[in-house]
């Protein structure tokens, strides 16, 4: 502010606002003439108009005091210095802060869909001495599609290495180095790490790339799953999945899968599959015994054995829910202990419908014989239960059976 009074006129003022204030003040004694002024609206001057820099985007054309102008750069390049300048008042005008630059660094993390990757300095010389990591992190189930705009580093000594996933644990996909320019390829991870090298000679133009994220295809549906159950319904890529058998078939391969990362989509393992074995050792309380290969007929020449054992002080109820083999030549025999030696309970063929049989023991062994011909198939099932032994003797069709008092 300015303070005039006394018999002096002021010298002649410039305000650089576009509002002006004035105060007048009398006290109680002593009266005079007074002033009389006059004031002209003037334009005043803007503040120089920014250039924009080199890779840069510029917004706003205003350049009067109180605007603002802000910058943004390119893909690829990154802002050195301040996004918003103003336009400040004041007898010069001027800009608060400078224009900022437009620059390639060396590193960067990337998660946009798509994107740029220059060499430190581009389109200038890359310096020596240079280590940089770039790392493209994008959702799980996609992968970038790269393409090489310009290429040319000092052959061998600077390269570039591409890999599938982090630079400490990612796989190599590939390693760039002279004048060609390489041509496009797919990364198929969702995680892409960039690491460029140069020694301390020899400076070149270095690399322009573009990245693109494309979605990768999920594995094949493992469903559905003969004779078992499938545990998980997402089959895109990094997701794992369990397979369990139903009641009296065995696993064959591995009881989880990954879907790999890849141009083609795969499980890590095959896939498994639950088969109904020739023979086993069984320890659950219940369960379910199938003739081999079951839903399909056994084949010939079978020998099969399986020891079933529930926990001391209990006897086996055996039920055999369907029986058709051949008569005479294929049959089932059941012992009532751990091995042949031990009382028979019964040999069953055909196709009889049989009633329940049971064993004193807490343990049977159970043999299926097949010849050369003919075929068939069986389900058995069986559960344990506490006994209290009697004795006695019962007949079931023509065969003797020995069963404890079931409690």
């Amino acid at each position: 502010g300015l303070s005039s009074f006394g018999t002096t006129i002021p010298p002649l003022l410039n305000s650089t606002s576009n509002n002006l204030h004035l105060s007048f003040s009398s006290d109680i004694s002593v009266s005079a003439a007074g002033f009389h002024l006059e004031y002209t609206a003037i334009g005043l001057e803007s503040c120089p108009e920014p250039q924009t820099p080199n890779y840069g985007i510029r917004q706003g054309d205003r350049f009067m005091v109180g605007d603002v102008v802000q910058f943004s750069c390119e893909q690829g390049y990154s802002l050195q210095g301040n996004a918003h300048i103003s336009c400040m008042p004041g007898p010069v005008r001027r800009w608060n802060y400078p224009v900022p630059l437009c620059i390639a660094q060396c590193g960067g993390m990337m998660t946009d869909v798509s994107g740029v990757i220059l060499s430190p300095g581009y389109p200038g010389n890359y310096p020596s001495g240079l280590h940089c990591t770039w790392t493209v992190n994008l959702p799980i189930g996609f992968g970038i599609h790269l393409q090489f705009l310009n290429f040319s580093t000092e052959a061998i000594h600077d390269y570039l290495e591409i890999r599938s996933g982090t630079l400490e644990l990612g796989s190599v996909i590939d390693r760039f180095s002279g004048p060609l320019i390489p041509k496009p390829l797919f990364s198929t991870t969702h995680q892409t790490s960039f690491f460029f090298h140069s020694d301390y000679s020899q400076n070149k133009p270095g690399f322009h790339i573009t990245y693109q994220a494309y979605q990768l295809q999920s594995c094949p549906d493992p469903r559905p799953f003969r004779n078992g159950i499938v545990i998980g319904t997402d089959f895109s890529v990094g997701m794992t999945v369990s397979f369990e058998c139903l009641p009296g078939y065995s696993l064959i391969g591995e009881a989880s899968l990954t879907c790999l990362h890849g141009i083609s989509r795969n499980w890590n393992h095959p896939l498994p599959r639950c088969e109904a074995l020739c023979g086993g050792n069984i320890t659950s309380l219940n369960g379910t015994i199938y003739s081999p290969g079951h839903p399909e007929e056994y084949p010939n020449f079978q020998d099969c054995v399986w020891c079933v054992r529930v926990p001391p002080g209990h006897g086996i109820y055996i039920n055999f829910t369907v029986l058709s083999t051949e008569p005479i030549y294929d049959y089932i025999t059941v012992w009532d202990g751990p091995d042949q030696s031990s009382p028979q309970i019964g040999q069953f063929s055909g196709n009889t419908a049989l009633e329940s049989v049971y064993s004193t023991s807490n343990i049977i062994l159970i043999k299926f014989h097949s010849d050369f011909s003919g075929a068939g198939f069986f389900v058995l099932s069986y559960h344990g239960k506490a006994v209290r032994r009697r004795k006695h003797l019962s007949s079931t069709g023509s065969h003797q059976t020995e069963t404890p008092n079931i409690t």
